[in-house]
């Protein structure tokens, strides 16, 4: 593997001095110029081994990128840094290559020439004999070898500059730039799946209801027609008339039980009380309409709390609680609410059979990424038998 990086390299610096007229002429038409070479340097480096990260988006086109890039700030101090040094450094590639590699094929091949009667001549030295030549032949090696040693070289500093105006040597940078980018795709993920879970229960619960609320009120539409067209009320029938009755407080039933879901899906979206009462009073009526026996413990004031932290930590409740139901083997769950000046602590746990993980399609895993998006972070412990503790934590304020 070293020794595939170091032909890239060389190969990559060969590339860089064929590439100087280009570079040049590119400074004529800096900083245009410097996005494009300065992205094409840092695939360069990926490509060599170097750890870093390309700026432009892969489904994102070069021209509004530059567009993009030219109102940037960064680009006078990354980009056109890069394209500068880029251009110096491949002057020093292009001339230690071409004296290099030629003046060590010309001493490696000097026999050859001697044969046909030339003298090849590299530097100050020329062959007069067939002696010399002959020893010329390990001169030849070895000043290859310092070529590749010199272009290698230049590569590794070609890198030192990059990394110094990109500032990517910070690792804890590029590991939080990996992070983003993984918590986009799950807050993707987890959108989409609640958009299909909010498509679902409309489906499956208000729309079903309505279906038979619209169907009862048909037949009680004919039933009342049928009821109508006798000669006196007296010669309708009585059990046409309890019949009607019926299906009258069925399809009051089914409106009702519509209405319910409904508001059950919007709470679901977003509970009002937590908008007009604060994460702890929202919290207590999630507890009390939960099937579970919950154990509730709430410190603090949460006026302190933004609302896309309180958004956060409740859902993380609900999203436990209804684990705890679905999957513990338990009637009974504990909540543990502190809400600080500065940050909140939750801490849902049950005593079920345990061996849940964050991972698992349980929803966590979405819920996590929503408290890191706010700063926070959200833990699962729950080892096999030993029930589940789903520990979350986030600052009062959003860090953005």
């Amino acid at each position: 593997m070293a020794h595939i990086r170091m032909a890239r390299r060389v190969l990559t610096e060969c590339v860089a001095a064929i590439s100087f007229p280009i570079l040049l002429l590119s400074l004529l038409v800096a900083p245009v110029s410097a996005p494009v070479v300065a992205e094409t340097d840092r695939s360069r480096a990926r490509w060599c081994g170097v750890e870093t990260m390309p700026l432009k988006p892969s489904d994102t086109s070069w021209f509004p990128w530059v567009a993009l890039r030219l109102r940037s700030r960064s680009m006078w101090r990354t980009d056109l840094p890069v394209l500068v040094t880029g251009t110096l450094l491949s002057v020093l590639s292009l001339l230690v290559a071409f004296f290099g590699f030629i003046g060590a094929a010309v001493l490696v091949f000097s026999p050859v020439f001697w044969l046909f009667g030339v003298a090849a001549q590299v530097g100050p030295f020329t062959p007069a004999s067939v002696g010399e030549t002959l020893l010329a032949v390990p001169a030849g090696i070895v000043l290859g070898a310092v070529t590749v040693a010199v272009l290698t070289g230049t590569s590794f500093l070609r890198d030192f500059f990059l990394r110094s105006f990109s500032r990517s040597r910070d690792p804890d940078l590029l590991a939080k730039l990996e992070e983003l980018r993984t918590s986009r795709a799950s807050l993707t993920a987890a959108f989409e799946f609640e958009r299909q879970r909010i498509e679902r229960d409309l489906h499956d619960g208000a729309q079903q209801e309505l279906v038979a609320v619209v169907m009862r009120l048909g037949m009680l539409e004919a039933a009342a027609t049928a009821t109508a067209t006798a000669t006196t009320p007296a010669a309708a029938p009585v059990a046409d008339r309890e019949r009607i009755v019926r299906l009258a407080r069925e399809a009051q039933a089914h409106a009702e039980r519509a209405l319910e879901r409904l508001r059950d899906t919007v709470r679901d979206i977003h509970p009002r009380e937590l908008s007009d009462l604060g994460l702890i009073a929202a919290v207590r009526e999630l507890v009390a309409r939960s099937p579970l026996r919950v154990e509730l413990t709430s410190t603090g004031d949460d006026s302190p709390l933004s609302s896309p932290t309180a958004t956060a930590v409740y859902f993380t409740v609900s999203e436990a609680l209804t684990n705890i139901s679905k999957h513990a083997d338990v009637g009974i769950a504990r909540v543990d609410l502190r809400c600080g000046t500065t940050d909140v602590h939750v801490r849902v746990s049950d005593d079920g059979v345990g061996g849940a993980r964050i991972d698992s399609g349980s929803g966590l895993a979405g819920l996590r990424e929503r408290m890191r998006s706010v700063g926070g972070n959200l833990e699962v412990l729950s080892p096999p038998g030993g029930g589940t503790q789903v520990v979350a934590s986030a600052p009062s304020q959003p860090p953005w």
